[in-house]
C-alpha cells in the first residue's frame, strides 16, 4: 500500500485486500520479474488475515531485515487507516519469512515481540514514516541488510536499485502472489521536488525522503509494496513510501532515506 497523500485511499485499498485478488504471473512492482527470496533474503512480508483475507497469507506491506532479529517497514504500513484499527488490536499480525509465493506455506510466520512506530510520522506529508519491528528470534534464512549511511555513494544519481515486494503489478489491483522486482535508478532531488512541490500529491523532503523511478516511467513500487526494500550497492537505501500513481512517467517513487532514521532504528531495534 504504498501511501499516496491520502488516508481515505490508503482505508479503500484496506478493503480491496480484505477479499482474494487476482494474481499476475510474470510481472510485479509494476515493470518487474520475479525473484526468489533466497536470493533477496533481506525482504520479508506483513500480513493479517484477519485484516486481509486467506488468499495471499494476508500479505500487505513488504518490509526489510537489518538485524538478527530487528525488521524495518513504513509507519503507515501500521496506522488506523490501513489497518482499520490500531495496530495493538490485530491479533495475527505476523512477519512472513522464506516465503516466494503467499499462496504457499513454505517459511515462517513470526509475532513480533515489540513494535515500534515513529511517532513524528506525520499522513500528510508523509514524513518520518519508519516503523521498527523485533521478533523473537532471528528468521530462517534470512539474512540482515546493511542500512547505508549519510553520504553513502548508493545515494548518487543514476545509481541503479532494486525494489522488491509482492504487491500491484499494473496499478490496477492485480496483486501478484510471487516475490517480484524491478529495476529503477536514483533520481536527483530537483526531479522529485519538481514532481511534489506539495498539495495532494505530497511533498517531497530531501532530508528524509529519496525518491527512485526511470524517466520514461513503466518501473515502480506500487500498492502493496509500501515499507519494502529500496536497494543500491548492496545497502539498504530507502523504504516504499508514497508516490503518484505507479510507474507513470514524472511521477517517481517516493522512498523514506534510511540514512535518516537508521539511528531511531537501531536504538528501537533488537539487534
Amino acid at each position: 500500500m504504498r501511501s499516496s497523500a491520502r488516508a481515505a485511499f490508503l482505508g479503500a485499498f484496506a478493503l480491496v485486500l480484505a477479499v482474494p485478488v487476482p494474481s499476475a504471473a510474470d510481472e510485479s512492482v509494476v515493470g518487474g520479474h520475479a525473484v526468489r527470496v533466497a536470493d533477496s533474503p533481506w525482504t520479508v512480508a506483513l500480513a493479517s488475515r484477519e485484516r486481509f483475507g486467506s488468499g495471499r497469507s494476508g500479505q500487505f506491506c513488504g518490509a526489510a531485515v537489518v538485524g538478527r532479529t530487528t525488521v524495518v517497514t513504513a509507519a503507515h504500513c501500521l496506522s488506523r487507516e490501513v489497518l482499520g484499527k490500531r495496530w495493538q488490536d490485530v491479533g495475527d499480525l505476523r512477519v512472513i519469512a522464506g516465503r516466494d509465493d503467499m499462496r504457499g506455506t513454505v517459511g515462517q510466520e513470526l509475532k513480533p515481540q515489540r513494535v515500534w512506530v515513529d511517532p513524528a510520522y506525520d499522513s500528510r506529508t508523509n514524513a518520518n514514516d519508519v516503523a521498527v519491528l523485533t521478533l523473537a528470534e532471528q528468521p530462517t534464512g534470512s539474512r540482515a541488510i546493511p542500512m547505508a549511511a549519510a553520504g553513502d555513494n548508493a545515494y548518487e544519481t543514476g545509481t541503479e536499485a532494486t525494489v522488491s515486494g509482492w504487491g500491484d503489478t499494473t496499478g490496477n489491483g492485480d496483486y501478484a502472489s510471487t516475490l517480484h522486482a524491478a529495476q529503477v535508478q536514483i533520481l536527483a532531488d530537483t526531479v522529485c521536488s519538481a514532481a511534489y512541490p506539495g498539495g495532494a500529491d505530497g511533498t517531497y523532503q530531501a532530508k528524509s525522503m529519496v525518491c527512485a523511478g526511470v524517466p520514461a516511467g513503466g518501473r515502480d513500487a506500487c500498492q502493496g509494496d509500501s515499507g519494502g526494500p529500496l536497494v543500491a550497492r548492496g545497502r539498504l537505501v530507502g523504504l516504499v513510501s508514497w508516490g503518484a500513481g505507479c510507474g507513470n512517467a514524472g511521477s517517481p517513487g517516493v522512498y523514506t532515506r534510511i540514512s535518516a532514521v537508521s539511528r531511531l532504528v537501531t536504538e528501537h531495534g533488537g539487534g
